[in-house]
């Protein structure tokens, strides 16, 4: 299992990457090897605002259906296009063309958030393993 020291984390198996007020929004290499083969990502709208806590999303594998909740609030500004068409990138790439929204936020959001280091996220997974 892979886990980037640069990236924040959620106890949803989610990652963050931050530059500025831009947060780059995608799932974990746990989670993607705990749902197995991604078959298809739900998208949201350009433009559409979230709150803290709120589906941004979904992700469908041949297990199941799970929410991609986003840890801070933000507008959409950017979507993974290419997961329309190539949702297997997930799994081959969860941390790099595999992402799958940006946000932008008020960076006061960062401080609100429920968020785990590279540390504190491991221990997470050796917990639920």
């Amino acid at each position: 299992m892979e886990v980037r020291s640069e990236l924040l984390y959620t106890d949803e198996h989610e990652w963050l990457s931050i530059d500025g007020n831009i947060v780059t929004l995608g799932i974990t290499d746990y989670a993607q090897n705990a749902l197995t083969d991604i078959v298809y990502v739900e998208l949201p709208e350009v433009g559409t605002i979230v709150e803290s806590g709120e589906a941004v999303g979904s992700i469908e594998s041949v297990k199941a259906v799970s929410e991609l909740y986003s840890p801070v609030s933000g507008e959409v500004i950017e979507v993974n296009r290419t997961l329309e068409e190539e949702p297997e990138m997930v799994n081959t790439e969860p941390y790099d063309e595999g992402w799958i929204v940006k946000l932008q936020i008020d960076p006061g959001e960062l401080t609100q958030a429920q968020l785990l280091n590279e540390e504190e996220y491991l221990q997470l997974t050796q917990q639920e393993s």
